[in-house]
């Protein structure tokens, strides 16, 4: 018995939705504005990579004596590092997602 809530029309819309295989793309008529995946976690790994190259830059000149601000050479090296930390642990929950997908049985 077929369930009265389940429109047909929205179904032929969600049809036209799947992706085109070949070329990797979505069927959709309006051209996504937001960024992909891929693409976001590239810019925090360059984001990320920045903050820690500020953070050694900023301990080098106070090795060097070029600052005497010890509060922002910590503030940025503390900046960096809860940074990297969240990095990680983003990674090991995609980690963690990749191994469960693995383990399901299709």
């Amino acid at each position: 018995m077929a369930d009265p809530s389940i429109n047909v029309s929205s179904l032929d819309a969600l049809r036209s939705l799947k992706p085109d295989i070949a070329s990797g793309q979505t069927n959709q008529t309006q051209p996504s504005t937001e960024k992909d995946f891929r693409a976001f976690l590239l810019e925090s790994l360059d984001k990320v990579n920045q903050l820690q190259t500020e953070a050694d830059e900023g301990v080098q000149k106070l090795l060097t004596g070029e600052t005497d601000n010890v509060a922002e050479v910590f503030s940025t090296s503390r900046k960096a590092g809860v940074a990297f930390d969240l990095l990680m642990e983003i990674r090991n929950k995609l980690l963690d997602a990749y191994s469960e997908i693995q383990q399901m049985r299709v």
